[in-house]
């Protein structure tokens, strides 16, 4: 584990000399992202115009669920998403063979090799919604509501990564990726609302199929004091089990690579 560490420091390393190359880049990406954060509040504001509550949900519980998808969203464009297109293209040209013969597994370099730092500018306005969302709720987290957060909200980023992994992997069959990128997408973008919300057979899907449900709300309810331990069991089993599975579809899809 701590060889593992060290490699990636040094990913971190080299892709943020990489980046501080171009630092007029930032203000531009900042403006973007904040943007992009100020719309998604302004659709929110749209839906309370109509209605005090959505899905039993109110104004200020939707904002902190909008923040913790914002962090999320920000850490899947900071680390995975950058990395997809390039296994694509190493598998394509055969670069890949030059991964498998490096001394470290290949998972893990093609899931971390390459990161983009202004994307943590969306971690940052995530939490400061967060921050927000609690000052408008006038609630203060205990800290055992804290410490169960951050167990929900570690489960969800390794479900997250567990799902977009096999997702990558698809990419020794399929030639193109995009379409499986967009259907992730969207199943990513269900978790920006509550659960709740949705239709009873479309709930059901997203709690139990696709489980939506863990990604987000579960770590909102957690840090609104309404956490459920077997629910927070039931998050750590179940990323731990996908996790399992992402590993193990990696290693059947490297039998069956053949170089270009």
């Amino acid at each position: 584990m701590r060889r593992y560490w060290r490699v990636f420091r040094e990913f971190f390393r080299t892709c943020l000399v990489e980046e501080l190359e171009y630092r007029s880049e930032f203000m531009g990406n900042f403006l973007s992202s904040l943007f992009g954060i100020g719309m998604a509040i302004l659709t929110i504001k749209v839906f309370f115009y109509q209605t005090d509550h959505l899905g039993g949900w109110g104004y200020a519980d939707v904002l902190l669920l909008l923040g913790i998808f914002n962090v999320l969203q920000g850490l899947i464009d900071f680390a995975l998403r950058p990395n997809m297109s390039r296994l694509l293209q190493h598998i394509r040209t055969g670069t890949f063979d030059h991964i498998l013969t490096k001394p470290v597994d290949s998972m893990f370099y093609v899931s971390f090799r390459h990161l983009v730092f202004w994307r943590l500018i969306d971690v940052l306005l995530g939490i400061g919604l967060m921050i927000y969302a609690l000052i408008e709720k006038h609630y203060m987290p205990s800290v055992l509501d804290v410490a169960m957060f951050i167990v929900s909200i570690g489960a969800a980023l390794v479900l997250i990564y567990a799902l977009w992994m096999m997702l990558m992997t698809t990419s020794f069959w399929v030639i193109r990726i995009d379409d499986l990128s967009f259907v992730f997408n969207s199943f990513f973008e269900t978790t920006r609302f509550p659960i709740s919300m949705y239709r009873s057979w479309l709930r059901i899907v997203l709690t139990y199929v696709l489980p939506a449900a863990f990604i987000t709300s579960t770590p909102a309810l957690s840090l609104l004091g309404k956490w459920n331990g077997m629910t927070t069991i039931a998050s750590i089993i179940l990323s731990g089990l996908f996790l399992w599975l992402s590993r193990r579809f990696w290693r059947y899809a490297l039998r069956s690579y053949t170089s270009a």
